[in-house]
């Protein structure tokens, strides 16, 4: 598996390089935004936010533009904004420094699980009498014959609440599933994306709030 590394330290680059080639990694290590928009992409993406070109958070906007490709965002932030924002953007997970390797290579085996998983789904499942239609294989989602744009998390989080709609979903549950089991993050990131979610799919799919438990799906 390569790995494309963007991170402008030096130190924190090369301790990366070696520890994930002991688990088997191949990393391609650039260090600006330039750079990493101009490399092959790899398998997955290890992306800091302060690069000395531009912020790490455009070069997240183009990556998902572009593509499918995982991203891991490793940040000296730890504010819950930059974390909220990079999820947003279509960011796989979100790693403050400092860490270790074994947990990045955690994190990067969970999320790569998850996209496989999400690749073996069924093809297209249909809610609201067919005005929603979701295509697992492509993770593409249609509203009404028309396409729309949903990030990787926001596609995940409609995925898990489809599996069964009406059901009460608790936040652990939801925040386990859709980002990871070693989830110790702000649950706020699941407001973001549930408000994002429910601004895209109008009337015809509801995202209702059970209070003091979490969401549940209700079609019409």
């Amino acid at each position: 598996m390569r790995v494309l590394l963007v991170e402008d330290d030096e130190p924190i680059a090369e301790s990366l390089r070696r520890g994930l080639g002991r688990y088997g990694f191949e990393v391609d290590w650039v260090r600006t935004g330039a750079e990493a928009l101009a490399a092959d992409p790899g398998g997955v993406v290890l992306l800091d936010l302060g690069l000395p070109d531009t912020d790490g958070l455009d070069v997240c906007r183009e990556l998902r533009a572009r593509g499918d490709v995982p991203i891991i965002v490793i940040s000296a932030r730890a504010d819950e904004t930059d974390r909220v924002v990079g999820l947003e953007l279509g960011a796989d997970d979100y790693i403050s420094k400092p860490f270790g390797v074994r947990e990045v290579v955690a994190r990067i085996r969970a999320v790569l699980r998850r996209v496989k998983t999400a690749s073996a789904q069924p093809s297209a499942s249909e809610y609201a009498g067919g005005r929603l239609v979701i295509d697992r294989r492509s993770r593409r989602v249609w509203l009404d014959g028309v396409e729309i744009s949903l990030s990787p998390k926001e596609y995940d989080l409609l995925v898990f609440l489809a599996e069964e709609p009406g059901a009460a979903l608790t936040r652990e549950q939801i925040m386990e599933a859709v980002w990871d089991t070693n989830w110790f993050g702000p649950t706020k990131t699941l407001d973001v994306h549930i408000g994002a979610l429910r601004r895209k799919l109008g009337d015809v799919v509801t995202v209702e709030t059970v209070r003091g438990v979490g969401f549940r799906l209700v079609t019409s």
